[in-house]
């Protein structure tokens, strides 16, 4: 069984029981998805940024003002009656802000690794849920179709997978906000699950862009790295070079395995039967005249 098929399987049976708790899914990027009489109604991964860093990205609030919220509200990591209350967001806003990191976060969980599913049983509180949970299905199938549109397009790419730069041939033009920020920070290190992290965008929607700009000659895979030029400092100490080491002696091709006797007792002493595998090639000079010549004794 695959791991989308575990994880499908596992979802699914959550809703069909009216499970409230969670699916903790084992893998990379992994993820929980939080369950409320069946229906999702929060869904977490590292693979994805939540609705804190899609809130931020917005531009409603900066970062200063959103931890004086955290602070107000006790710590609690999504604090909406005090988003609401200072007129950063509105309720309906929040829900679709909500709605998006989910999805979001039930994609990059379905790209990934699936290792295994283990669920908890009972109300653990996510911290952003919506107001009406979405069905295990129709949450999968919503996933399974972003993975297809994905890898159907020209130059498909992984959220976890290229790591681009920009293209060296690419001429200047109109870019959009997202494409002028993603040439920005691509520089061969990060992914377009970290991209996505670096945007404050969803990773689905960062990885459909590096993959039409992968198509389009804006990005492209870094070569191999440049060789190292090693130079001797001018006026330096001169250093000995040491003379070249003496060659080992050549080693013995492979015999093949069906053509190699059981080797039987001889002058060496050596008794015991080697596996074909183990048993060196006998040759006609034995080891101890072949170091009697490199020492120049001939007894």
């Amino acid at each position: 069984m695959s791991g989308y098929d575990l994880l499908a399987r596992s979802l699914v049976a959550c809703g069909r029981e009216g499970l409230t708790g969670e699916l903790r899914v084992a893998g990379a990027p992994g993820g929980v998805f939080h369950l409320r009489d069946g229906l999702v109604v929060a869904a977490e991964s590292p693979g994805a940024p939540g609705p804190e860093a899609l809130l931020l990205r917005s531009g409603r609030i900066d970062g200063e003002q959103w931890a004086a919220l955290v602070r107000e509200a006790g710590g609690a990591r999504w604090p909406v009656a005090g988003l609401i209350v200072h007129g950063y967001a509105g309720a309906a806003q929040l829900r679709v802000v909500c709605v998006m990191a989910l999805q979001d976060a039930a994609f990059a969980i379905a790209a990934g690794r699936v290792e295994g599913c283990e669920r908890t049983v009972g109300e653990v509180g996510p911290p952003a849920p919506v107001a009406v949970g979405e069905p295990p299905g129709r949450l999968l199938q919503d996933a399974s179709r972003k993975l297809a549109a994905v890898a159907a397009m020209p130059r498909p790419v992984h959220p976890d997978g290229e790591r681009p730069v920009p293209a060296a041939g690419w001429a200047d033009g109109p870019l959009t906000e997202l494409r002028g920020e993603l040439l920005a920070h691509a520089d061969g290190r990060r992914t377009a699950r970290d991209l996505a992290f670096r945007t404050g965008r969803g990773v689905y929607t960062v990885t459909v862009e590096v993959a039409r700009m992968f198509a389009e000659g804006l990005l492209e895979t870094p070569g191999p790295p440049a060789p190292i030029v090693v130079r001797t400092p001018p006026g330096g100490v001169r250093q000995r070079t040491p003379p070249p080491a003496p060659a080992p002696p050549p080693v013995p091709a492979a015999p093949r395995a069906v053509e190699l006797p059981r080797r039987s007792p001889g002058a060496s002493g050596i008794t015991e039967s080697l596996t074909p595998s183990l048993a060196p090639e006998k040759h006609g000079a034995s080891w101890k005249g072949f170091f009697r010549l490199r020492n120049g004794t001939s007894k």
